[in-house]
């Protein structure tokens, strides 16, 4: 057969030996991916989607068939009463934002149960950024985090002293720019018991990105009451090219939705125009293409591994989303690493990644990901803060085939740098 690459022989020896050590992960990662497959295909059935709900509307947007039924079929699948799909969600931290700020009013607290949160959280809960820019600290919003364990996992004990009187329990189930671990379906169940045993009242909130279709379940099948995530994510299915989702109790869907638009028109308005298509795609094949994702992660870290670079989690752990963090020591490390990323990208592959600064992060980013969406991270890409401990965050993967290569193409620019020797 052709050799279409370049690629070491020892190092082609050493991916066959990684991708043969993963066949254990990679047919957990199958049978899940058919679990899912058969609920959503479920979910699209039992909520009768016609053909003609794959066409948008125009202008305000009323009686929009396709949108309505778009929500049902993600809150049928996630196991929710209701959802909020929409293209209009610019990404997930914008999703995000959204839900906290249409269910806290002023006096609230929220009580971050997971240790600090992502970057782009910060300057919206007033963590950081300046008064008087619209944070929720501006509108009289206490935020207040409980620490991690050493091991990196929640405080049980510390949460449930602290959650009473909490409007909000907020749960981020992926590790962001930290070495702590992401959580599973199971360790957030744990979470949510504590918070249900110690204030009934709470709201749990999760933040789902990275992990649906990851797992049997998603937070609210054991107990959340709204999840959200990010359409060029998961459950995208890289089809979708932008968007968000929010699925939940229904009186919480409702006040989210009169946050993205108005007060007493809500999830009533707001055209479709030509996105109908792509949402229902994507949503149908993202359990296949979330387990693409899932597998390329998990063959880069046993790869990574042989080359003696520690990853999170590490090889035969279980996952609980789609990426992995590649330990890599130092920045010279580091950046090649992600410019052999983008090398081995289907677009733009010619460009060279540099570190800038970037809205919402406090450290420069690198990021390499030459994706059919921009910034779509269900498609093989990877991106870091410049500072220790110089990980690369790794994840995607549109199919298995194309992500292995990436992530070989990936380590061959390193040989070929002299960043790492074989």
């Amino acid at each position: 057969m052709k050799e279409f690459f370049k690629i070491d022989p020892a190092l082609r020896v050493l991916a066959d030996e990684a991708e043969a050590e993963a066949q254990s992960e990679f047919s957990r990662a199958e049978k899940i991916a058919a679990y899912n497959g058969e609920k959503v295909l479920h979910a699209f059935i039992s909520n009768g989607v016609p053909e003609t709900a794959l066409h948008g509307t125009t202008g305000y947007g009323y009686d929009d068939m396709g949108r309505d039924t778009l929500d049902k079929v993600y809150a049928t699948a996630f196991g929710a009463e209701d959802a909020l799909v929409r293209y209009n969600f610019v990404n997930g931290t914008h999703t995000i934002s959204t839900a906290l700020f249409g269910i806290l009013r002023p006096g609230d607290r929220i009580l971050m149960c997971t240790g600090a949160p992502y970057d782009t959280l910060e300057e919206i809960v007033g963590k950081r950024g300046r008064p008087g820019d619209g944070s929720l600290r501006d509108y009289g919003i206490i935020y207040e985090e409980v620490g991690l364990k050493p091991d990196g996992m929640p405080d049980l004990e510390r949460i449930a002293e602290r959650v009473k009187g909490a409007k909000i329990a907020y749960i981020q189930r992926s590790r962001g720019y930290s070495t702590r671990p992401s959580y599973t379906v199971e360790n957030i169940k744990k979470i949510i018991d504590i918070v249900k045993n110690s204030d009934p009242n709470a709201v749990v909130m999760v933040d789902n990105c990275y992990g649906e279709f990851v797992d049997l379940y998603e937070p609210t099948d054991v107990g959340a009451d709204v999840i959200m995530g990010s359409l060029i994510k998961n459950p995208g299915g890289g089809i979708a090219r932008t968007g968000g989702y929010i699925a939940g109790r229904k009186d919480l869907i409702e006040l989210c939705a009169y946050r993205l638009t108005c007060v007493g028109m809500g999830k009533e308005i707001g055209c479709t125009m030509d996105m109908n298509r792509e949402l229902y795609l994507g949503f149908f094949l993202a359990p296949q293409t979330v387990m693409s994702a899932v597998k390329t992660s998990v063959f880069a870290c046993r790869l990574l591994g042989k080359l003696g670079f520690r990853s999170l989690p590490s090889p035969g752990e279980p996952r609980a989303d789609i990426i992995a963090s590649i330990l890599l020591g130092n920045e010279e490390k580091l950046c090649s690493f992600i410019r052999g990323i983008q090398r081995g990208a289907p677009i733009d592959s010619y460009l060279t990644p540099e570190p800038i600064e970037t809205p919402g992060y406090e450290s420069k980013i690198i990021m390499g990901a030459g994706a059919f969406t921009m910034g779509s991270s269900i498609e093989l890409s990877a991106d870091a803060p410049i500072r220790p401990p110089y990980a690369a965050w790794l994840q995607g993967g549109l199919t298995y085939p194309a992500g292995r290569m990436g992530v070989i193409l990936a380590v061959q620019n390193m040989i070929d740098e002299k960043t790492v020797t074989l």
